[in-house]
C-alpha cells in the first residue's frame, strides 16, 4: 500500500507555506549544519517534560492550558496593532500566562507568514518555568534538532502536511532528544492515521491534537473535537485545538473526556492575554 499523506491535496494557502519552508530550511541547513545543532543539542540541560506537565494538571479534573503566543496569521494577519515592531514582547506575554495558570507555552517561530522568531524560544523559556512548544511547519528532521538547539521542550508535526514516514522519523527523534511531540490533525482519515504511528510509542511522549480549525475553509467548530473523540482510545492525550473561548467551551470538553485545550489567537485578541487566560479558567 502507498504511504499516506496529504501533501498533494494541501490547501493554497499551507501548500505555500510548506514550500516556502523546504526553501528557509535548505538556506538554515547551509549557514549551521546539522552536526553542529546536534553538538549544541549535547550541551544543553534537559528539556522540561511538556507531556508530563499537561497529564498532571489534567489528572487533577481541571483543563491543562497549552497557551500560544502567536504575532500574527495568514488568514487574520497582525492579530493587535500594538503587536507590529517593539510593541510585541513575548516573555511578558509568557508570564502572564504562567501566573493565570497555563501549563505550558507554544510559540510560532515562523517569520514569513506568523511574524515569529526563533528568539522567542530561549526569551519564554528564560521568563518562565513552563515547557515551551516549538510551534512551526515542521517537514525535515534539521528543523526537531533546531527546535531542542533553541531550547524547545517539545515540536508539532501536522499530519496533513507529512507522510508516515516523516512523522515517525520525527517522533522518534523528539524522543531520542527528551522532548515530547503534539500530533495534530484536522482530518479524521489524518487522526486515525496518527493513531497506528503511535501504537508502540511509548506514554508520556506524544500527545494527539484535533485542530477544529479547517485548513481549507479556515472556519472553526469545536463540535469537530467533540465528533471525533471516540476515534481516540485514550483520550487523556487529546488536545482540542483552537475555537475555545469560555469556560463553558472548557466545561463542555471535559464532559467529552478532554482535558488538554490549545488556545491563542482569542488570548492574543486581548489587551491582556494573561488575564483573558484567568477569566478563561475562571
Amino acid at each position: 500500500m502507498p504511504e499516506q499523506s496529504s501533501n498533494l491535496d494541501l490547501p493554497a494557502t499551507l501548500r505555500e507555506i510548506v514550500e516556502h519552508k523546504r526553501v528557509e530550511v535548505e538556506r538554515a541547513r547551509s549557514t549551521a549544519p546539522q552536526s553542529e545543532l546536534v553538538a549544541r543539542c549535547r550541551d544543553l540541560e534537559p528539556a522540561r517534560d511538556f507531556v508530563g506537565s499537561l497529564l498532571a494538571r489534567a489528572s487533577t479534573g481541571s483543563t491543562a492550558v497549552i497557551a500560544e503566543i502567536k504575532r500574527r496569521s495568514p488568514s487574520a494577519g497582525l492579530i493587535r496593532s500594538e503587536y507590529d515592531g517593539m510593541g510585541f514582547d513575548p516573555s511578558v506575554i509568557a508570564q502572564g500566562y504562567s501566573k493565570a495558570g497555563a501549563s505550558a507555552i507554544s510559540c510560532l517561530t515562523d517569520e514569513k507568514f506568523f511574524g515569529g522568531d526563533p528568539a522567542f524560544v530561549q526569551r519564554i523559556r528564560g521568563s518562565v518555568d513552563l515547557p515551551v512548544l516549538r510551534k512551526d511547519f515542521m517537514i525535515d528532521p534539521y528543523q526537531v534538532h533546531e527546535a531542542r538547539a533553541m531550547g524547545a521542550d517539545a515540536i508539532l508535526l501536522i499530519a496533513e502536511c507529512l507522510t508516515d514516514t516523516q512523522i515517525a522519523e520525527m517522533l522518534a527523534l523528539a524522543g531520542d532528544l527528551g522532548m515530547g511531540t503534539l500530533l495534530e490533525s484536522h482530518d479524521p482519515g489524518n487522526l486515525d492515521r496518527m493513531l497506528r504511528l503511535v501504537e508502540g510509542v511509548e506514554f508520556g511522549r506524544y500527545l494527539i491534537g484535533v485542530n477544529n480549525r479547517d485548513l481549507r475553509t479556515m472556519t472553526t467548530d469545536l463540535a469537530h473535537t467533540t465528533d471525533l473523540v471516540d476515534r481516540v482510545p485514550d483520550r487523556s492525550v487529546l488536545v482540542s485545538e483552537s475555537g475555545i473561548r469560555t469556560p463553558a467551551d472548557l466545561a463542555m470538553l471535559r464532559g467529552h473526556g478532554v482535558r488538554i485545550v490549545l488556545v491563542g489567537e482569542h488570548l492574543m485578541r486581548q489587551p491582556q492575554p494573561g488575564v483573558a487566560l484567568g477569566e478563561l479558567l475562571a
